[in-house]
């Protein structure tokens, strides 16, 4: 006979001889009971008249886990560190360097004797140092432009390419020569040198700052004109890293002028000889926008009058015209070398010999 649990005809064969054996894998403790959302009415509660044997209970509104809260915090905590060290980081590149006032230099040099004069500019050159210079933008020649270790091919190119701007914009355009505007040049200018270079023109002075015959050649209009446009050059560029960040380009240029007396075109024509030697710096927005910083200028021109005033225009010496004062021994603007005077003495064999 069975149990009071078994079946009133016994266990079935082959079932489990333990009637609770089949749900031991189905455990109710205490939280499943306590989460369910569906409870069942008591007795007392059903008797009560309710029509449904059940209840919803309402959801449990847990709060986060202690260790879900910590996860968050500590990627909250991660995520800062990551912004304030792309911020703070002590690797970040250094500010570009604030371009510096250009430093500049006229020397005239006087002639020591007449300055000799012809009819044809041609015979000029030809009996001069010169005769063997190019004209114009032509004798501005680029040397090979090579990468260096922060800088490419093209940046090191456009860096040669702004210089030679420059000197063709400021020493040889007849408009610049003849004291027309100075815009063409002051567009390749760092912004940050505008304000040296407008006051230049404005107020010149000359104290090695603000004279416009430091940032460009002009002679005086009203008493000098180009005899030939074509004016007649030689010299050198050379390209430099000077850090990461910067590239650096000196020019040393030769510039012979054919001129005459301004309102007398059958005067005759003279020769006047500029050496100009620039010092540029460009950083990667100057490469970019087509532009240089001009650090240091170097002029040393004749025939001039050590008792002129160079600063705002150049006013050379024109045919058959003497210096009323010398300098010291004759300083050859053709020869190269650093100036150590403020007035020099032309020397012969720079003047054409005719």
């Amino acid at each position: 006979m069975g149990g009071p649990g078994d079946p009133p005809a016994g266990t079935p064969e082959g079932a489990p001889s333990g009637g609770d054996d089949e749900y031991r894998s189905v455990v109710f403790d205490e939280s499943f009971v306590r989460a369910a959302r569906l409870q069942e009415f008591s007795a007392q509660e059903r008797m009560g008249g309710h029509a449904r044997a059940v209840r919803r209970r309402p959801a449990l509104h847990r709060g986060l886990s202690r260790q879900a809260l910590l996860l968050v915090v500590l990627i909250a905590l991660a995520f800062g560190t990551a912004i304030y060290m792309g911020i703070r980081h002590p690797y970040q590149n250094p500010a570009a360097k604030r371009p510096e006032p250009l430093r500049m230099t006229v020397i005239p040099l006087a002639p020591q004797g007449r300055v000799p004069g012809a009819a044809r500019v041609a015979d000029l050159y030809a009996h001069s140092p010169a005769a063997q210079f190019r004209v114009g933008a032509a004798g501005i020649n680029l040397p090979a432009a090579r990468r260096t270790p922060h800088f490419s091919d093209s940046q090191v190119t456009s860096a040669l390419t702004t210089a030679k701007d420059y000197l063709v914009e400021s020493s040889l355009d007849p408009d610049t020569l003849t004291g027309g505007s100075p815009r063409s040049v002051r567009l390749l200018l760092d912004p940050e040198q505008l304000a040296q270079f407008d006051r230049s023109f404005t107020r010149p002075a000359a104290d090695g700052r603000h004279a416009p015959t430091g940032w460009l050649v002009r002679f005086d209009p009203t008493t000098t004109a180009l005899a030939d446009r074509r004016v007649r050059v030689e010299g050198t560029l050379r390209v430099v890293e000077a850090d990461k960040n910067t590239l650096e380009v000196t020019s040393d240029h030769t510039f012979a002028y054919a001129l005459r007396r301004a309102g007398k075109g059958e005067a005759a024509a003279s020769l006047f000889t500029v050496r100009r030697e620039l010092h540029f710096r460009f950083d990667r927005d100057d490469l970019r926008m087509h532009r240089a910083e001009l650090l240091a200028s170097g002029t040393k021109a004749g025939p001039l009058t050590c008792a002129a005033d160079s600063a705002n225009h150049l006013r050379p010496l024109l045919a058959g015209q003497r210096a009323k004062a010398g300098g010291p021994p004759g300083t050859d603007p053709y020869a190269t070398g650093g100036a150590t005077a403020l007035c020099g003495s032309l020397a012969a064999a720079a003047q054409p010999s005719l």
